[in-house]
């Protein structure tokens, strides 16, 4: 498989004048791959957000690199962003616009033209089935449907790789399973997917690999089938158990 971003001994330092400094990142290198769906976990603390974040491109590493295609990210931000979609955890539609105002604004954020956004934007609105909510504004839409529309337009620009961090955090269980099915549709169109979630069944059954950091370096990375395998464990939850008593455990 074709290497798409490769993270090279990333390191994370926060420093406040005062107090002693944090190492969130303290040393993370790993290559993401076309078309794959890879999750990162970890309990709070334990570098994903961080990871995440630098990633997209919110923060900047202390120390490393980041290429993709083999170019470093940081030599031209410009065209890596507009290869990168990216849904946050929390809803940030503009309320002030319609449903489709905000999609169409997020295509002329990135340079589209107008018959690329009608193009883009119709095709989205199917995919997602947002046809009867595009005259709305976003504070009428329910949970299920603001996390379509978040996903929808981190897709606008049609990005190669797009990192969802937390994207069903509070949503009922069929809705879950509802934009689970949305998830899965991106890797089959050839999106590489990047996601972070709490949820342990969701990266199993979304996840061609898994990346498990702890303490701000990657614990093991692996496919779900091979973990239950080599832990002799029948579910994603209960190996990350099984390696989180690791850590608790006297060396």
């Amino acid at each position: 498989m074709k290497i798409l971003l490769q993270i090279k001994n990333v390191k994370k330092r926060y420093t406040q004048k005062g107090l002693p400094p944090i190492d969130a990142l303290k040393g993370v290198s790993i290559d993401i791959y076309e078309d794959e769906i890879i999750t990162l976990l970890g309990v709070n603390g334990a570098g994903k957000s961080t990871l995440s974040s630098i990633i997209a491109t919110l923060h900047p590493a202390t120390e490393g690199e980041i290429t993709f295609d083999g170019k470093s990210i940081y030599n031209d931000l410009a065209t890596y962003r507009s290869k990168l979609g990216f849904c946050p955890q929390k809803p940030n539609l503009d309320g002030f616009l319609t449903l489709e105002q905000n999609l169409r604004f997020a295509g002329r954020l990135h340079r589209m033209s107008e018959s690329e956004i009608d193009e883009r934007l119709n095709k989205l609105v199917e995919q997602f089935e947002l046809k009867d909510y595009l005259d709305r504004k976003a504070n009428i839409l329910s949970g299920g449907y603001k996390q379509r529309f978040m996903i929808a337009r981190s897709l606008m620009h049609n990005p190669k790789i797009v990192l969802l961090d937390e994207p069903t955090v509070g949503l009922d269980p069929h809705i879950r399973r509802q934009i689970w099915a949305k998830i899965k549709e991106l890797k089959q169109e050839g999106v590489t997917v990047i996601l972070t979630t709490h949820y342990l069944d969701e990266a199993e059954v979304l996840s061609d690999r898994v990346c498990i950091l702890d303490g701000g370096l990657i614990k093991l990375i692996d496919t779900p089938a091979r973990l239950l395998s080599d832990f002799k464990q029948k579910n994603l939850e209960d190996v990350f158990l099984a390696l989180m008593q690791e850590n608790k455990e006297p060396q």
